[in-house]
């Protein structure tokens, strides 16, 4: 019986930082897409062309890499994309004109 109960609990901690380490390393990735884009963007006249997007893409990055680093990799993975997606849109507005 102690065995059972020894053995359901090595699963458990084995799936929960296995859990963990999966946030962690898609938040990191994350970051780093949303930090390539902004440097695009940045490169393009992001600042001046269209400054909604770029301070949008460069609060939502800094915010994320707070949370990154408190351990949050959740809401540092859905900021990221939220910078990602200002980004991008930033960029398409820049190359429509």
């Amino acid at each position: 019986m102690k065995k059972g109960y020894f053995t359901l609990f090595f699963v458990l901690v084995f799936f929960t930082f296995s859990l963990s380490g999966c946030y962690y390393f898609s938040a990191n990735k994350e970051i780093g897409t949303a930090g390539k884009l902004l440097a695009e963007l940045k490169g393009a006249g992001g600042e001046k062309k269209v400054p909604y997007e770029y301070c949008s893409a460069e609060g939502f990055l800094e915010v994320s890499k707070v949370e990154f680093s408190q351990g949050d990799f959740g809401p540092a993975k859905a900021l990221a994309q939220r910078s990602t997606s200002a980004a991008q849109a930033g960029l398409a507005e820049i190359r429509k004109k």
